[in-house]
């Protein structure tokens, strides 16, 4: 009953909260066979309950590039279950950091696949980071810089570009080769030249940038 007396049939107890959705499972197969087990957390605002096609089609072209990985410093940004983290590790990076919005249940979640699929510390580490803030503790892990950049489905986030590019400009190392790998796909067809719109900020910055490919993918085993 309402503070006037009238029966208010439609509110909800002041201490009412909907139950969190419990973890879900998603499981990537790497061209070897090996088996990566990945916990989603069950729900959270930053989607990082989802793994996105993205993290799993640039975890296939990691493997058939693993030059590019191997013996080398990487850098993920906005993590969520950290797959392509997991196997730039497995693929023998010299040093992985995987790095997401420091929030406690995703940060928590991170560690966890990290360390169930094998990949232990210093080696490679879960750290918390905003794109574009002070990237002192991020280069505490690489001093002289990052040789691989990773962004999974992180440029739909249209007003993060700026901020994207920033961490780019302070992370990747000055050294031949050092590149930023960014896989991505079209969550709002309609805000598609938004989302490309990434590449020529980039351009304005004196970065150079190519279009490896475009594959169509079905939507991942979640158990």
């Amino acid at each position: 009953m309402s503070d006037d007396g009238e029966w208010a049939l439609f509110d909800e107890p002041a201490d009412f909260r909907p139950p969190t959705p419990p973890p879900t499972e998603a499981i990537h197969t790497m061209t070897s066979g090996a088996q990566v087990r990945l916990r989603l957390v069950g729900s959270h605002p930053l989607w990082g309950h989802y793994l996105w096609n993205a993290a799993p089609t640039l975890s296939q072209y990691l493997e058939a590039h693993s030059a590019c990985v191997a013996g080398k410093d990487v850098l993920e940004l906005g993590a969520a279950s950290g797959l392509p983290s997991i196997v730039c590790d497995k693929l023998g990076a010299r040093r992985v950091v995987s790095t997401d919005y420091p929030d406690p249940d995703l940060m928590q979640n991170l560690a966890h696949n990290l360390a169930e699929n094998g990949c232990e510390a210093p080696r490679s580490v879960a750290q918390g980071y905003i794109w574009g803030a002070d990237a002192a503790p991020l280069l505490a892990h690489a001093p002289q810089g990052f040789d691989l950049i990773l962004m999974s489905d992180l440029i739909f986030n249209h007003q993060a570009h700026p901020a994207l590019l920033s961490t780019v400009d302070r992370c990747l190392a000055a050294r031949p080769g050092a590149q930023v790998l960014v896989f991505f796909s079209h969550h709002r067809p309609h805000l598609a030249e938004r989302d490309l719109a990434f590449f020529p900020l980039a351009e304005a910055r004196h970065y150079t940038y190519t279009k490896l490919d475009e594959w169509v993918l079905s939507v991942p085993h979640v158990s």
